[in-house]
C-alpha cells in the first residue's frame, strides 16, 4: 500500500538537514514500536541524532510534537478519503479501505490522532482544523453512499456509522488481537485478502441499508 504522507528521504551529506522533519520522524519511530507514552523530548533528540535542545527550537514540549503529528495525520487521512471518493462506484468500500489502509501504513500517526489526552485538537488550532478537514472528507464519502440529499442529522448518523466500522476494524488490526489470531488460523493464508473480504461485507451491508432507508 502506498503512503499518503510524504516523509523526507535521507538527504545527501551536502544538503541541509530538515531538523523539524527529523524530530517528527524520530517521534513517529518511537510511537511505532513503543507507543506514544514512550515519547520524551530527550528520547526524541537521541533517536533523531540531534542535540537535546534541538527539538525545543520547533516544539515547546512533547505536546507540540503530538499536535504536529495529529495535524499531519489528519491531513493525510483527509487526502486518502478524498482520493477514495473520486470517480468511484463503490464509495463505502473504497472509503473503508482508505481508512484502514491509512491506519496500517501510518500507525504512529493513528495512535496519536484519536487520543484526546495527547492529540492536541483542544489546544492547537492547526490540529483541530486538520481534524475537521478529515471529517468533512468522511462526510463527502457518506454523501456518495446514500446517493441523495439528506438532512444534516441523517448525514451525521451515517458518517458516525461508517466511522465506527472503519475505526473499529483499524484498531483491531493495528493494536488488537485480530491479526495474530488470523495468522494462527489454518484456513487463512493471506491476511490482507481476508481483511478486504471483511471490508467488502461491511460496505455491502452499509450500502444496502442506506438504500433501503432512503428509498422507502
Amino acid at each position: 500500500m502506498s503512503s499518503t504522507l510524504k516523509r523526507m528521504a535521507p538527504a545527501p551529506s551536502s544538503a541541509p538537514v530538515d531538523v523539524r522533519r527529523t524530530v517528527l520522524d524520530a517521534a513517529l519511530a518511537i510511537i511505532d514500536v513503543q507507543g506514544p507514552d514512550a515519547v520524551s523530548m530527550r528520547e526524541v533528540a537521541r533517536q533523531a541524532g540531534v542535540s537535546h535542545q534541538a527539538p525545543y527550537h520547533y516544539f515547546s514540549d512533547r505536546a507540540g510534537i503530538f499536535a504536529a503529528i495529529s495535524e499531519e495525520g489528519f491531513l493525510g487521512l483527509s487526502e486518502a478519503l478524498h482520493n477514495a471518493g473520486v470517480s468511484t462506484a463503490h464509495p463505502a468500500r473504497d472509503g473503508l479501505r482508505a481508512y484502514v489502509s491509512f491506519a496500517m501504513t501510518h500507525r504512529g500517526h493513528f495512535r496519536v490522532m484519536f487520543r484526546n489526552d495527547i492529540c492536541g485538537i483542544a489546544t492547537h488550532e492547526p490540529a483541530l482544523l486538520a481534524a475537521d478537514q478529515a471529517f468533512n472528507a468522511l462526510l463527502t464519502v457518506v454523501g456518495d453512499v446514500v446517493e441523495s440529499t439528506q438532512s444534516e442529522h441523517n448525514t451525521l448518523v451515517w458518517a458516525t456509522t461508517l466511522w465506527s466500522i472503519a475505526h473499529g476494524l483499524a484498531t483491531l488490526v493495528i493494536d488488537g488481537p485480530l491479526v495474530p489470531r488470523l495468522a494462527r488460523h489454518p484456513g487463512i493464508n493471506d491476511v490482507d485478502a481476508y481483511l478486504d473480504t471483511v471490508i467488502d461485507h461491511f460496505a455491502e451491508m452499509v450500502t444496502r441499508q442506506a438504500k433501503e432507508l432512503f428509498t422507502s
